[in-house]
Protein backbone atom coordinates (compact mmCIF):
# COMPACT_ATOMS: atom_id res chain seq x y z
CA UNK A 1 0.00 0.00 0.00
CA UNK A 2 1.23 3.68 -1.21
CA UNK A 3 -0.24 6.77 0.74
CA UNK A 4 -0.84 10.05 -1.12
CA UNK A 5 1.23 13.07 -0.64
CA UNK A 6 -2.13 15.30 -1.37
CA UNK A 7 -4.78 13.20 0.50
CA UNK A 8 -2.30 11.00 3.15
CA UNK A 9 -5.15 8.03 1.83
CA UNK A 10 -3.28 4.78 1.21
CA UNK A 11 -4.07 2.78 -2.12
CA UNK A 12 -2.66 -0.57 -4.10
CA UNK A 13 0.24 0.75 -6.07
CA UNK A 14 -1.86 -0.26 -9.05
CA UNK A 15 -4.39 2.04 -8.75
CA UNK A 16 -1.78 4.99 -7.91
CA UNK A 17 -0.13 7.06 -9.80
CA UNK A 18 3.77 7.18 -8.85
CA UNK A 19 6.34 9.96 -9.67
CA UNK A 20 10.03 10.42 -9.17
CA UNK A 21 12.04 13.56 -9.54
CA UNK A 22 14.81 12.99 -12.51
CA UNK A 23 18.51 14.61 -12.74
CA UNK A 24 17.11 17.80 -13.53
CA UNK A 25 15.05 18.32 -10.71
CA UNK A 26 12.25 18.47 -12.62
CA UNK A 27 9.20 15.95 -11.98
CA UNK A 28 8.39 13.23 -14.19
CA UNK A 29 5.06 10.22 -14.16
CA UNK A 30 6.42 6.64 -13.95
CA UNK A 31 3.38 4.95 -15.05
CA UNK A 32 5.02 1.71 -14.88
CA UNK A 33 6.22 2.36 -10.90
CA UNK A 34 9.81 1.22 -12.01
CA UNK A 35 11.98 4.37 -12.72
CA UNK A 36 15.04 4.38 -10.31
CA UNK A 37 14.15 7.18 -7.08
CA UNK A 38 12.15 8.32 -4.21
CA UNK A 39 8.54 7.97 -5.48
CA UNK A 40 6.06 10.17 -4.38
CA UNK A 41 2.24 8.59 -4.71
CA UNK A 42 -0.76 10.78 -5.50
CA UNK A 43 -4.52 9.05 -6.02
CA UNK A 44 -5.07 8.86 -9.56
CA UNK A 45 -7.25 11.78 -10.05
CA UNK A 46 -6.96 15.14 -12.01
CA UNK A 47 -7.68 17.30 -9.00
CA UNK A 48 -5.64 15.73 -6.63
CA UNK A 49 -2.99 15.75 -8.87
CA UNK A 50 -3.89 19.42 -10.01
CA UNK A 51 -3.43 20.58 -5.69
CA UNK A 52 0.03 18.79 -5.70
CA UNK A 53 1.44 21.05 -8.90
CA UNK A 54 0.00 24.21 -7.05
CA UNK A 55 0.44 23.67 -3.50
CA UNK A 56 4.26 22.62 -3.17
CA UNK A 57 3.38 18.87 -2.50
CA UNK A 58 6.02 17.51 -4.48
CA UNK A 59 8.64 19.84 -3.29
CA UNK A 60 7.49 18.87 0.39
CA UNK A 61 7.53 15.00 -0.38
CA UNK A 62 11.02 15.43 -2.22
CA UNK A 63 12.98 18.15 0.63
CA UNK A 64 13.98 19.67 -2.28
CA UNK A 65 12.81 22.53 -4.71
CA UNK A 66 11.58 20.70 -7.89
CA UNK A 67 9.82 21.76 -11.50
CA UNK A 68 6.31 20.88 -12.19
CA UNK A 69 5.54 20.89 -15.61
CA UNK A 70 2.56 22.88 -16.47
CA UNK A 71 1.18 20.06 -18.78
CA UNK A 72 1.54 17.03 -16.37
CA UNK A 73 -1.88 16.10 -16.10
CA UNK A 74 -2.19 15.78 -20.13
CA UNK A 75 1.06 13.73 -20.54
CA UNK A 76 -0.26 11.06 -17.46
CA UNK A 77 -3.77 10.99 -19.29
CA UNK A 78 -1.83 10.29 -23.09
CA UNK A 79 0.38 7.92 -21.31
CA UNK A 80 -2.89 5.87 -20.01
CA UNK A 81 -4.62 5.70 -23.11
CA UNK A 82 -1.36 4.21 -24.10
CA UNK A 83 -0.88 1.74 -21.80
CA UNK A 84 -4.95 1.06 -22.79
CA UNK A 85 -4.19 0.46 -26.15
CA UNK A 86 -1.71 -1.96 -25.62
CA UNK A 87 -2.93 -4.24 -23.06
CA UNK A 88 -6.15 -4.85 -25.42
CA UNK A 89 -3.24 -5.11 -28.21
CA UNK A 90 -1.93 -7.81 -26.09
CA UNK A 91 -5.31 -9.51 -25.27
CA UNK A 92 -5.80 -9.53 -28.86
CA UNK A 93 -2.33 -11.46 -29.93
CA UNK A 94 -2.78 -13.43 -27.08
CA UNK A 95 -5.91 -14.59 -28.38
CA UNK A 96 -7.69 -13.46 -25.16
CA UNK A 97 -10.32 -10.94 -26.41
CA UNK A 98 -13.45 -11.02 -28.92
CA UNK A 99 -15.24 -8.37 -30.60
CA UNK A 100 -18.87 -7.64 -32.38
CA UNK A 101 -22.16 -7.99 -30.15
CA UNK A 102 -22.68 -11.85 -31.14
CA UNK A 103 -19.05 -12.71 -29.94
CA UNK A 104 -19.31 -10.82 -26.63
CA UNK A 105 -22.59 -11.76 -25.86
CA UNK A 106 -21.48 -15.62 -25.95
CA UNK A 107 -18.58 -15.07 -23.97
CA UNK A 108 -20.70 -12.97 -21.77
CA UNK A 109 -23.59 -15.78 -21.43
CA UNK A 110 -20.61 -18.76 -20.97
CA UNK A 111 -19.05 -16.58 -18.03
CA UNK A 112 -15.20 -16.10 -20.01
CA UNK A 113 -15.31 -12.26 -19.80
CA UNK A 114 -13.58 -10.81 -17.01
CA UNK A 115 -13.99 -7.00 -18.67
CA UNK A 116 -16.54 -5.53 -21.33
CA UNK A 117 -14.96 -2.82 -23.44
CA UNK A 118 -17.38 -0.32 -25.23
CA UNK A 119 -16.96 2.34 -27.73
CA UNK A 120 -17.73 5.59 -25.87
CA UNK A 121 -19.43 7.08 -28.95
CA UNK A 122 -21.48 3.31 -29.16
CA UNK A 123 -25.60 3.23 -28.95
CA UNK A 124 -26.46 3.65 -25.38
CA UNK A 125 -29.60 1.56 -26.19
CA UNK A 126 -27.01 -1.35 -27.19
CA UNK A 127 -24.64 -0.87 -24.54
CA UNK A 128 -27.28 -1.76 -22.03
CA UNK A 129 -28.74 -4.67 -24.30
CA UNK A 130 -25.68 -6.67 -24.54
CA UNK A 131 -25.28 -6.67 -20.78
CA UNK A 132 -28.45 -8.12 -19.98
CA UNK A 133 -28.36 -10.18 -17.13
CA UNK A 134 -24.39 -9.10 -16.29
CA UNK A 135 -25.11 -6.22 -14.05
CA UNK A 136 -21.91 -7.16 -12.02
CA UNK A 137 -19.47 -7.68 -14.88
CA UNK A 138 -16.82 -4.37 -15.25
CA UNK A 139 -17.33 -2.02 -18.16
CA UNK A 140 -14.95 0.30 -19.29
CA UNK A 141 -14.82 3.28 -22.38
CA UNK A 142 -12.11 4.63 -23.31
CA UNK A 143 -12.21 4.76 -27.11
CA UNK A 144 -14.25 6.02 -29.88
CA UNK A 145 -15.82 2.99 -32.04
CA UNK A 146 -13.26 3.75 -34.80
CA UNK A 147 -9.99 3.85 -32.52
CA UNK A 148 -11.48 0.66 -30.95
CA UNK A 149 -11.62 -0.77 -34.39
CA UNK A 150 -8.01 -0.01 -34.95
CA UNK A 151 -6.78 -2.09 -32.44
CA UNK A 152 -9.06 -5.30 -33.51
CA UNK A 153 -8.25 -4.45 -37.27
CA UNK A 154 -11.25 -3.42 -38.29
CA UNK A 155 -13.32 0.14 -39.37
CA UNK A 156 -15.41 0.13 -36.43
CA UNK A 157 -15.73 -1.64 -32.84
CA UNK A 158 -18.20 -1.01 -30.72
CA UNK A 159 -18.12 -4.56 -28.51
CA UNK A 160 -15.36 -5.99 -27.00
CA UNK A 161 -14.25 -8.03 -24.25
CA UNK A 162 -11.09 -9.56 -22.45
CA UNK A 163 -11.15 -13.03 -20.69
CA UNK A 164 -10.86 -12.72 -17.17
CA UNK A 165 -7.01 -13.19 -15.92
CA UNK A 166 -4.11 -10.58 -15.38
CA UNK A 167 -4.78 -8.41 -18.48
CA UNK A 168 -8.54 -8.11 -17.87
CA UNK A 169 -7.14 -6.91 -14.29
CA UNK A 170 -4.76 -5.01 -15.63
CA UNK A 171 -7.13 -3.02 -18.35
CA UNK A 172 -9.72 -2.56 -15.26
CA UNK A 173 -7.04 -0.77 -13.17
CA UNK A 174 -5.31 0.99 -15.95
CA UNK A 175 -9.03 2.26 -16.81
CA UNK A 176 -9.75 3.36 -13.04
CA UNK A 177 -6.61 5.44 -13.27
CA UNK A 178 -7.50 7.07 -16.89
CA UNK A 179 -11.05 7.88 -15.79
CA UNK A 180 -9.78 10.11 -12.78
CA UNK A 181 -7.17 11.77 -15.34
CA UNK A 182 -9.16 12.19 -18.03
CA UNK A 183 -10.64 15.73 -18.13
CA UNK A 184 -13.50 14.06 -20.62
CA UNK A 185 -13.90 11.30 -17.96
CA UNK A 186 -17.21 10.91 -16.85
CA UNK A 187 -18.29 7.55 -14.61
CA UNK A 188 -19.41 5.01 -16.75
CA UNK A 189 -23.27 4.09 -15.46
CA UNK A 190 -24.23 0.31 -16.22
CA UNK A 191 -25.16 0.97 -20.32
CA UNK A 192 -24.55 4.58 -20.29
CA UNK A 193 -21.82 5.99 -22.06
CA UNK A 194 -19.12 7.92 -20.90
CA UNK A 195 -15.06 7.16 -19.78
CA UNK A 196 -14.93 5.17 -17.00
CA UNK A 197 -15.29 1.96 -15.13
CA UNK A 198 -18.14 0.30 -13.33
CA UNK A 199 -19.05 -3.08 -12.18
CA UNK A 200 -18.30 -4.95 -9.46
Amino acid sequence: MRRCIVTRERGAPETMLRFVVGPDRVVVPDLNARLPGRGMWLSARRDVLETARTRGAFARAARDQVVVPSDLAEVIEIGLLRRLTEILGLARRAGQSVCGYAKVRDWIEAGRAGVIVQASDGSVDERVRIMSGARDLPVVAFLAASALGQVFGRERVVHAALQAGPLASRLRHESERFAGMASRSAPLASGKSGDGVTGG
